[in-house]
C-alpha cells in the first residue's frame, strides 16, 4: 500500500499527526520498499550525569549473625510472629553478604555510574557504642574496593533502619542519647571509608522510620506512641541528622560531601497554573516541616509548632543549630506525588486526596504520578535555593512473575521508568540541580512489613536459590544509561 505514495507524500506523511513514527517504525521494511530512519529526539541528560541503583544493609545483606555482628529492632521485630507478612525475615535476604561481587557485577552490566549502599550500625558497633567490631566494617571495606574496581562511585548511607537493638532497650530514639550514639559511630565510618567514599549520607527516610516504626507501629520498633511522644522521637531523628554532618565533617578526609536521604513529600499543583503552582510551593514547605523543612532552615516553622501545641518538641538553640548544619547536597527519594490546590481558606492550600480508582502499583500506596519527579526537586530547589540534589530513590513495585522462557516481562515498571525520567529530563533541561538517580532496587529483596511479597527490583531473584536475573525494566534501564537519556 505505501509503494504507491511518492517518496514527497510519503515523507509529508511521516511528519504528521496522521501517521505516527512510532507506528511506522513497526511496518516490515518490505512494505516500505526501502529502509525509513524514524530518528527518534533524544532527551538527553547533562554529560557526567550519574545514573546509579539502591540497596538497604537488611534488605539484602543477610548474614545477621556472622562476624560479630549484633541484632538489630528489624531482626527483633521480624521475628516477632503476625508483624510481618508471611512471617519473612531478612536473615538471609539477598545473601549479598557473601554474593557482593557477584551483584556488583550485575551493576557493571547495567553500566552503574554509581551505587548507594548503607551500612548496618549494628555490624559496626554491635551495641550501638562502645567498642567496634573490626569484622563488621571490613565488610564495607571490600564492597566499596569491588566498585571501585568496577569503575562504579560508591554512596554511602549511615542509617537505614537498622538500628542496634541495645540502644533500643535504652530507649531507642526516644533517647537524645541515640542521637549522639549516631554521631560517634557516623563519625568512625566516614573517618575509615572517606579515603574512598566521597558521598554521605546520614539518615534514610526519618519521615517513614519515625511515624510508622513509632507513631502506626507497623514498622520496627512496633510502637504507637501519643503525639508528644511521636514528636520528641521526630526531633532526635533531625538533631542525629544534624549531629551526624557535624561528625562526618570532623573525622572524614578532605574533600567529602555530606548530605541526607529523605522522602520529602512531592507537592504538585493539581493543574499547572500559578495559583496551584504558588499553593504547592506553600505546601511543599509545611508538610515537610518536621523533616526537610526544620534541617533545611534550621527552625520549626510557626504552623508546625502552632499545629502540636503543648505535644510540640522539646528542643535547645543548640539542637536547633545543628539540625541547621548546612549541607553539600540533598538525596529525595520520589514515588508518589501529594497534589495541591490553591485554597484562601486553607493558609493557601488545600491537599487532593487521591480517589479510590486512582492508579498504583502492587503496593497499595504507591501511587502513579510522573510529575512528582519534576514538582519534587523543583520546588525543592526553589524554596532552599539547593545547589546540588539527586534522587537517591525512585522505582515500583510489582508482580514479577518468571516467564515459561524465564524472562520477566515487566512492561509496568518500565512504563513507570519511563514516564518518571521523563519528568525528571523535564526538570533538569529547566536546570533544576539534580546531579544523579538512583534507581530502587537493584534487585528484589526483603521489603520491610510486606516481606518477600512484593518485588522492586530489576533483577529477579529466586530467594529459594539467590539467583538473579535481569529483568526487561534492567534492559530498559541499561539502555537509558548508555544513551544517557530518553528517546
Amino acid at each position: 500500500m505505501l509503494n504507491r505514495f511518492s517518496r514527497r507524500t510519503f515523507a509529508r506523511l511521516l511528519g504528521s499527526a496522521a501517521l505516527a513514527p512510532t507506528a511506522l517504525s513497526v511496518l516490515p521494511e518490505a512494505a516500505l520498499g526501502e529502509t525509513v530512519a524514524t530518528a527518534p529526539i533524544a532527551r538527553s541528560f547533562p554529560q557526567g550525569f550519574l545514573w546509579g541503583s539502591a540497596t538497604a544493609s537488611y534488605q539484602v545483606e543477610g548474614a545477621v549473625n556472622e562476624d560479630g555482628r549484633g541484632p538489630s529492632i528489624w531482626d527483633t521485630f521480624s521475628h516477632t510472629p503476625g508483624k510481618i507478612k508471611n512471617n519473612d525475615t531478612g536473615d538471609v535476604a539477598d545473601d549479598h553478604y557473601h554474593r557482593y561481587k557477584e551483584d556488583v557485577q550485575l551493576m557493571k552490566a547495567l553500566g552503574l555510574k554509581t551505587y548507594r549502599f548503607s551500612v548496618a550500625w549494628p555490624r559496626v558497633f554491635p551495641q550501638g557504642t562502645g567498642t567496634p567490631n573490626p569484622k563488621g566494617l571490613d565488610f564495607y571495606h571490600r564492597l566499596v574496593d569491588e566498585l571501585l574496581a568496577a569503575n562504579i562511585q560508591p554512596y554511602c548511607t549511615l542509617f537505614h533502619w537498622d538500628l542496634p537493638q541495645a540502644l533500643e532497650d535504652k530507649g531507642g530514639w526516644q533517647s537524645r542519647d541515640t542521637s549522639e550514639a549516631f554521631a560517634n559511630y557516623a563519625g568512625y565510618v566516614a573517618e575509615h571509608l572517606s579515603d574512598r567514599v566521597k558521598h554521605f549520607m546520614t539518615l534514610n527516610e526519618m519521615s517513614s522510620f519515625v511515624d510508622i516504626g513509632y507513631k502506626d507501629g507497623r514498622h520496627a520498633p512496633g510502637l504507637k506512641l501519643p503525639p508528644a511522644g511521636v514528636n520528641q522521637v521526630r526531633h532526635h531523628a533531625v538533631l542525629a541528622h544534624g549531629l551526624g554532618v557535624q561528625a562526618i565533617r570532623a573525622h572524614a578526609k578532605p574533600g567529602t560531601k555530606v548530605g541526607l536521604a529523605e522522602n520529602a513529600r512531592a507537592a504538585v499543583p493539581i493543574i499547572e497554573t500559578p495559583e496551584h503552582i504558588a499553593a504547592a510551593a506553600k505546601a511543599m514547605r509545611q508538610i515537610n516541616a518536621g523533616y526537610l523543612t526544620v534541617v533545611m532552615e534550621g527552625r520549626y516553622t510557626d504552623a508546625y509548632l502552632a499545629h502540636a501545641g503543648a505535644d510540640a518538641p522539646k528542643f535547645t538553640d543548640a539542637d536547633m543549630k545543628a539540625i541547621g548544619t548546612p549541607l553539600d547536597f540533598v538525596g529525595l527519594n520520589i514515588y508518589t506525588p501529594t497534589y495541591v490546590r490553591a485554597d484562601d481558606s486553607h493558609g493557601g492550600f488545600a491537599l487532593v486526596p487521591p480517589p479510590a480508582s486512582y492508579p498504583h502499583m502492587m503496593s497499595p500506596w504507591l501511587h502513579v504520578g510522573p510529575e512528582a519527579l519534576y514538582w519534587g526537586p523543583k520546588l525543592a530547589a526553589q524554596l532552599w535555593n539547593i545547589k546540588e540534589i539527586y534522587i537517591t530513590e525512585n522505582g515500583a513495585s510489582s508482580t514479577d512473575i518468571l516467564a515459561p522462557d524465564g524472562n520477566v516481562y515487566d512492561s509496568d515498571r518500565v512504563m513507570y521508568l519511563r514516564n518518571y525520567l521523563t519528568q525528571l529530563h523535564r526538570a533538569v533541561s529547566e536546570g533544576v540541580p539534580v546531579r544523579g538517580y538512583f534507581l530502587w532496587s537493584l534487585m528484589d529483596n526483603y521489603e520491610w512489613a510486606d516481606g518477600y511479597a512484593y518485588r522492586f527490583g530489576i533483577h529477579y531473584v529466586d530467594f529459594a536459590t539467590q539467583k538473579r536475573t535481569p529483568k526487561m525494566s534492567a534492559h530498559f534501564y541499561k539502555e537509558v544509561i548508555a544513551r544517557n537519556g530518553l528517546a
